[in-house]
């Protein structure tokens, strides 16, 4: 099976414009020090252990004038080419969102007026192995990092952080225990909770997720009332094996974002589209493992969600008052 790969002098140039962006003279902000994820992708495994999500802070180091100077033309040049890189990926398949249904579209109302208003947005991005992003080929291609650089490419202003607490081999048992830490604690303005497909693999009970989620949304909504959008399993061979199980988990994750009024981001039928009516084979999504999306996939997966904040933003400014009962995310 085969994979769509960014080449590696495109992930070297990412991460030195990253890294060159932090020294710029203007003020730093928190988003412009605070790299989303830096855990390296781990090598190829059935069952990828478990790791600590992580986060990295970059000290701005002082500069005279002149040096200033390089280093911000020197960064300009590299965000051209990292904005580049973003685009190079789907050269050979593009990325499209799914066809044919209707849209029933609300809105991010949290972020979204924070971003119009220019404040600091923190985002995190919870789940297992596919938000720590196992398959990709480095951390710069993982979804929470793909998804930081284009709301960076689209607000360059603004303090965005998004942090990636990923930690594979876990479901909605195991999340639960580092919710509070690791999510409320951290005061986001959005999750994105990416749940459910471990459990299909280890043919829990769909509903014990489901109560377990729901009730996960209620301590953050209690907490402070961050846009939450859940994502539930992949479209892969792994999980297909399991149909009837996969089938009842992204039914009642479903179900509970539309009692909890928050969104859903249906990335089953997503994928299940780019196979099927994009015509695009499983191994240019898949890995190898038949479980785990690779580069082009997290990227097409991160690309859509972000054009969804993009498009909250969008409201916002024009005014739009999408009434809270609204789900945030709906593409079919």
């Amino acid at each position: 099976m085969s994979s769509l790969r960014p080449f590696c002098l495109t992930a070297w140039l990412a991460a030195s414009a990253a890294a060159l962006l932090v020294l710029t003279p203007a003020s730093p902000s928190r988003a412009q020090v605070q790299a989303a994820q830096t855990t390296p992708a781990p090598q190829q495994s059935a069952n990828p252990a478990p790791a600590s999500p992580s986060q990295t802070t970059v000290a701005a180091t002082s500069q005279p004038p002149a040096e200033q100077r390089g280093i911000t033309a020197r960064a300009i040049d590299k965000v051209k080419q990292v904005a580049k890189s973003a685009g190079d990926i789907f050269s050979r398949v593009p990325c499209l969102a799914p066809k044919g249904g209707a849209k029933a579209m609300g809105s991010l109302p949290h972020v979204a007026s924070k971003l119009v208003a220019g404040q600091p947005v923190v985002i995190v991005a919870f789940g297992s192995s596919s938000t720590a992003g196992y398959g990709a080929s480095s951390p710069e291609f993982n979804y929470p990092n793909r998804l930081a650089a284009q709301l960076r490419r689209q607000y360059p202003t603004a303090d965005i952080t998004v942090i990636n607490a990923g930690v594979g081999g876990e479901d909605a048992p195991e999340m639960m225990k580092r919710l509070q830490t690791q999510v409320i604690d951290v005061h986001p303005d959005m999750v994105i909770w990416q749940v459910g497909t471990n459990a299909v693999l280890r043919n829990l009970d769909p509903g014990d997720t489901a109560k377990l989620v729901e009730d996960g949304i209620s301590r953050i909504q209690a907490a402070g009332g961050a846009d939450i959008v859940l994502v539930d399993p992949q479209y892969s061979p792994a999980v297909n094996q399991r149909k009837e199980s996969a089938g009842k988990m992204v039914k009642l994750l479903g179900k509970v974002a539309e009692l909890r009024h928050v969104g859903i981001f249906p990335r089953f039928e997503v994928m299940r589209d780019w196979h099927e009516n994009q015509s695009i084979p499983v191994e240019s999504f898949v890995i190898a493992d038949g479980l785990h999306m690779n580069d082009w996939g997290y990227a097409c997966f991160a690309q859509l969600l972000g054009d969804d904040i993009i498009r909250s933003v969008g409201q916002i400014k024009l005014g739009v008052n999408v009434p809270a009962d609204v789900r945030t995310y709906r593409p079919m």
